[in-house]
């Protein structure tokens, strides 16, 4: 994927993000379900700002893909459970979590080394 087709669906991330916490904050059914979209838009919304930085970095636009791919499912698993999805999504959550932590591991590597 190119760099700038990375940094467009980081842009559409971040949107996404704030979309889901301000829906949290105003109009979710449950104090359960506002919480599960402000934390999957916090931590989407900070990742997507990251991958958008990375994604400038000669060598880091993987650890970049790796940090948007892991943020979009950990906070889709948490928005599918606030609008009434199974609670076993959550199971899925940190697959994402995971994911967001490898990305970070492999950027720090690639910096670390430069």
């Amino acid at each position: 994927m190119a760099e700038g087709r990375l940094a467009g669906l980081a842009a559409l991330s971040a949107a996404i993000a704030v979309g889901a916490a301000a829906f949290g904050a105003h109009a979710a059914s449950s104090a359960k379900a506002a919480e599960w979209l402000q934390t999957g838009g916090h931590y989407q919304l900070v990742h997507a700002v990251a991958a958008l930085l990375l994604v400038r970095w000669p060598g880091l636009v993987r650890p970049a893909r790796l940090l948007l791919a892991g943020s979009v499912l950990f906070a889709a698993t948490l928005y599918a459970m606030a609008l009434g999805a199974p609670r076993w999504f959550g199971a899925i959550t940190p697959v994402g979590g995971a994911l967001m932590i490898a990305g970070w591991l492999w950027a720090a590597c690639k910096l670390w080394r430069n």
